[in-house]
């Protein structure tokens, strides 16, 4: 019984390492105890606003940059409305999938810890296997999403300073792939953190980075529009001519892909309310005030940033607002911008990998209860004669190995723009439209043919219209992408 306790300590640590103790000492004890909560779990303290703060670091991250990109493809009357849709769709499914949190009641029903658990008790067979693999495959998806766009701003800020000393003519041509090392270093460092409770500092260091950087677009597209005496663009985007019919196909369909890339978040929304602090109020009840709080903001910034973007440089806005270089002064705020990047995403990064770390951990403790290696933890010294770190062996080694392997596969395939796309289009409709609303309609035994049940029905066909076209574009993009680039060259 003594392993049993020490996973169950491993895995849902409260917030303060000495209340760690304390409980872990003491889960013999059961439910009403002062540090648990009802089900006998350690007590979450996590508010609406840290709730927001996870729901802003997984939400405005390196999509928005792409933004004025995917604007410029669709034109101010579609891009803008695009954008908005997207946003009312994922506040919608989302609140859908917050009442699925626990079962039955929604203050006193069984909890449901992650998002597979909420589809396991709602629904049942192939979808549930469905589901996880299409979960887990996002997250690694996103992982390298990540990692490419960090290196890229890393990247960005090397040759603005490059750019700034030498001249804007000269290439300045420079590999990401020591960027990527570099991430992949840190990140490895960070994954060591074991659950979401313990990276809330880290969510609101990184939300503060998003608006950073945001906000510092913003600003330089301003300015660019008041240096170019005018609004560019026009009513329906890039023209033809400038690109063939086919390609403005393609990227118009891209453009739905990385706009959904950019609010997607549904599928760490479960583990999210997880943290929030039991009832009253329940946790059903936080958790859409706190998407309210989180979509609103996160869509200002987007129509902000995207359609200043555009308006800035119209036809010819870069797929990287601070880092393709539609600006070069004053670089060391291009600079400080591409820094607030590489610092939110290395916070996005763990808020989004978290459910799979956990996933693989808990699978391992069942499987192998009484390995030392997969469940004891090994005392390690922070500094000389100073205090000690307890490390699990097997969470070192396979978060490791997984930030590894997505650091690799991100070196092969540094295509910030296609990527983007395809990973918002292949999660979009499954787990932000598909499941929340099939799980809601067995939550709240939703009659089949009503109409609630054939207007959930209709959304849920048309988003996935919407996915099969963006992911389509996003493939167009990579393949074409493909014949000019060889790995792990300078560009």
């Amino acid at each position: 019984m003594a392993a049993g306790n020490v996973v169950a300590t491993y895995y849902y640590p409260t917030a303060a390492p000495g209340g760690m103790e304390v409980c872990g000492a003491e889960l013999g004890r059961g439910a009403g105890d002062k540090c648990f909560d009802d089900d006998g779990r350690p007590k979450r303290s996590g508010t609406m606003w840290t709730a927001s703060a996870h729901i802003i670091t997984a939400v405005i991250g390196s999509g928005v940059l792409s933004l004025g990109w995917a604007i410029a493809q669709l034109g101010w009357v579609a891009g803008p409305a695009v954008m908005l849709l997207f946003s009312l769709v994922t506040y919608y499914t989302s609140a859908l999938l917050a009442d699925c949190y626990r079962s039955g009641d929604p203050t006193t029903g069984k909890r449901n810890y992650t998002y597979m658990d909420a589809v396991n008790a709602n629904l049942s067979g192939v979808k549930v296997k469905i589901c996880g693999f299409l979960q887990y495959a996002n997250i690694v998806g996103v992982a390298i999403g990540y990692t490419i766009a960090a290196s890229i701003s890393m990247l960005a800020i090397r040759r603005a300073n490059c750019f700034h000393q030498k001249g804007h003519g000269n290439p300045c041509a420079i590999s990401s792939t020591p960027y990527m090392i570099i991430f992949g270093v840190a990140e490895i460092f960070f994954s060591q953190i074991p659950d979401f409770d313990q990276i809330s500092w880290l969510s609101i260091l990184a939300a503060v980075m998003s608006f950073t950087y945001s906000t510092i677009g913003l600003g330089l597209g301003i300015v660019q529009v008041i240096a170019s005496k005018g609004v560019q663009g026009s009513l329906t985007g890039i023209s033809i001519g400038v690109v063939t019919p086919m390609d403005k196909v393609w990227r118009s369909l891209q453009a739905f892909g990385d706009i959904a890339f950019a609010y997607s978040y549904s599928l760490i929304l479960i583990e999210i309310q997880d943290t929030i602090r039991a009832p009253p109020p329940s946790e059903s009840t936080v958790m859409k005030r706190a998407t309210v709080v989180s979509v609103a903001v996160t869509t200002l910034f987007y129509l902000l940033c995207g359609c200043m973007g555009y308006a800035a440089f119209g036809d010819g806005a870069p797929g990287n607002l601070l880092t393709g270089f539609g600006f070069y002064e004053p670089f060391w705020l291009l600079d400080v911008a591409n820094a607030a990047i590489v610092v939110h995403l290395v916070g996005a990064y763990q808020v989004y990998c978290q459910p799979l770390f956990a996933f693989v951990e808990k699978w391992a403790a069942r499987r192998w209860p009484g390995s030392a290696f997969v469940t004891g933890e090994v005392e390690v010294p922070l500094l000389p004669g100073r205090r000690r770190c307890k490390v699990n062996p097997f969470r070192a080694t396979w978060r490791t190995a997984f930030v590894v392997a997505t650091t690799v596969v991100s070196m092969l395939l540094p295509f910030f723009n296609d990527v983007v796309g395809f990973l918002g289009a292949l999660g979009f409709w499954p787990l932000t439209v598909y499941f929340p609303v099939e799980m809601y309609v067995v939550q709240k035994k939703v009659p089949r043919w009503s109409t609630r049940w054939v207007c959930l029905q209709m959304l849920s066909l048309g988003c996935l219209v919407i996915s099969v076209a963006a992911a389509a574009g996003s493939i167009a993009g990579i393949a074409s992408d493909l014949k000019v680039y060889r790995p792990f060259k300078s560009y």
